[in-house]
């Protein structure tokens, strides 16, 4: 089976370590990429929106990237599948820096959310294709040391992003913080093209690779509908109102589409099997569950620890990025776990604790010190990390080569949508308790404004903590149920395929 990281070590017979070693470098450079994009943009709008106006439309500066990576997710990770992962993941890094560019050129705030969108349609190739080609370099002993390094990608960035946005907006022009994207790819494209050189497969009992190009393009349509419909309802306009109700139910027609045309399809972008087999279908509901619940502590809690506890924007963002220090750790120690106990078990273990640390949030005195949501934060971040890990690594460990790239998509596929629906779901939620602890004076974005310019009293900040606590106790839900999902549906026991 593909996934011992042959298709390095077989391509430069006595110097395969060596070459592994730069390809694992050129994935943690392109991971850095949409890592980074991730958070250094926040720390921008401001400048952004003094230079280009357009401060109705900013959101879509993040809506419209994050749309248009969860959307190719599983287009790409089906070519990758089809075409091999050297010229998906060189295609979307080539495509994410033509976007970094032309946000760079932007001359106005339209113009600039069509480039972000741009850059999303490379950032889904990279964020899927690397996470496959970290099982293909590596059998299922090794794989969750460049899984941990991967992650510690992200939590680098989480933390490092918001202050380098910050810097190169005060004290360069905001345009740099898409220009710095050019170094960073430039070099990890050379070391792709130079060091990755994958084993050539055999389909000639195949015919020539066909690829479903109606499926993609359906999926993609009914992906960018409904996404769009669950970011802007309630935001843009009401959930009831005319634009939400067309574009969900256009999406309900596209999405009968796409199973139509996926169930003719040879080779279908989302193929059956993901859904049929119980440990993906079970791993791709987790993720989801995973997703949803991500949004309590990366949405609210900065808004929790400016207006409730009085913290600077910088120390708030602190507050929230600690969990990223123990995720990667606890992900790196998982291997230790699931050898003993199986990958099923740890991922419970860990989902378990996560809905019990998500309920005590609510339980934090009144208003608090930094301190309390700052340890919650710490181990739910070992425990998401004892959590997601496993799930990943057995997945990939379950299919071939020729299966695995559809198969990483599809679980991230489900863990981006999670987070879109979890963003909806908890940002009407929290609206609803505001309205109903101050007699519908204003949602959760004008009540944090008033409370940050002094405008407002402890009667708004109470509103503000409860309003919180209930989006951490619907997270706790999410947990719960990602945690029965996987106890029912997932095998005890993965079927591992031997490497």
């Amino acid at each position: 089976m593909g996934g011992t990281g042959s298709a390095v070590r077989e391509a430069v017979p006595g110097g395969g370590t060596d070459r592994r070693g730069a390809v694992v470098a050129a994935l943690m450079l392109s991971m850095a990429l949409p890592a980074l994009d991730s958070t250094i943009v926040s720390t921008a709008v401001p400048q952004i929106v003094g230079d280009l106006g357009g401060f109705s439309l900013f959101s879509w500066l993040f809506s419209g990237y994050l749309l248009a990576v969860t959307v190719t997710l599983p287009v790409y990770g089906k070519l990758s599948d089809t075409f091999g992962r050297k010229p998906v993941l060189v295609a979307g890094a080539a495509v994410f820096l033509l976007g970094s560019l032309l946000c760079a050129l932007a001359w106005n705030m339209a113009a600039l959310i069509a480039f972000r969108i741009v850059q999303g349609l490379g950032g889904g190739a990279l964020q899927g294709t690397v996470q496959t080609l970290a099982a293909d370099l590596y059998p299922l002993e090794e794989r969750p040391r460049i899984q941990a390094r991967l992650s510690t990608v992200w939590a680098v960035s989480a933390v490092a992003g918001p202050g380098l946005g910050g810097v190169l907006a005060a004290y360069a022009d905001w345009r740099w913080i898409f220009l710095i994207n050019l170094p960073i790819g430039a070099f990890a494209l050379w070391l792709i093209v130079r060091h990755l050189h994958e084993r050539p497969r055999e389909t000639a009992s195949r015919g020539r690779p066909r690829v479903d190009w109606a499926g993609a393009l359906a999926v993609f349509a009914c992906g960018g509908v409904l996404l769009t419909a669950l970011v802007q309802g309630g935001v843009a306009w009401p959930w009831l109102s005319v634009p939400s109700l067309v574009l969900s139910g256009t999406g309900l027609v596209l999405l009968a589409a796409v199973v139509v045309i996926e169930r003719r399809a040879a080779e279908p972008i989302i193929p059956g099997w993901v859904w049929r087999r119980r440990t993906i279908a079970a791993v791709n509901l987790g993720l989801g569950a995973l997703g949803v619940l991500m949004v309590a502590p990366t949405v609210f809690l900065p808004t929790y620890a400016q207006s409730v506890l009085g913290l600077a924007p910088v120390a708030a963002g602190f507050v929230m990025s600690v969990w990223t220090l123990t995720w990667p750790l606890a992900a790196a120690l998982s291997q230790h776990v699931y050898r003993r106990i199986g990958f099923r078990d740890t991922a419970l273990l860990g989902m378990g604790a996560a809905a019990l640390l998500l309920s005590a949030f609510p339980l934090l005195p009144h208003p608090g010190r930094a301190w309390q949501p700052m340890l919650l934060m710490l181990v739910l971040g070992a425990a998401l990390g004892l959590f997601q890990l496993p799930l990943i690594v057995g997945v990939q460990s379950t299919v071939g080569w020729s299966e695995r790239g559809t198969a990483t998509a599809s679980v991230l596929f489900c863990r981006q949508t999670g987070q879109t629906v979890g963003a909806a779901v908890f940002g009407a939620v929290a609206n609803g308790v505001l309205a109903a602890r101050l007699g519908g004076a204003g949602d959760l974005d004008s009540v944090t404004r008033d409370l940050d310019s002094g405008a407002a009293g402890e009667t708004v900040r109470r509103a503000v903590a409860e309003a919180v606590d209930a989006v951490y106790l619907g997270a706790a839900g999410a947990a719960t149920l990602g945690f029965l999902v996987l106890l029912v549906v997932a095998p005890r026991r993965f079927p591992v395929l031997k490497d």
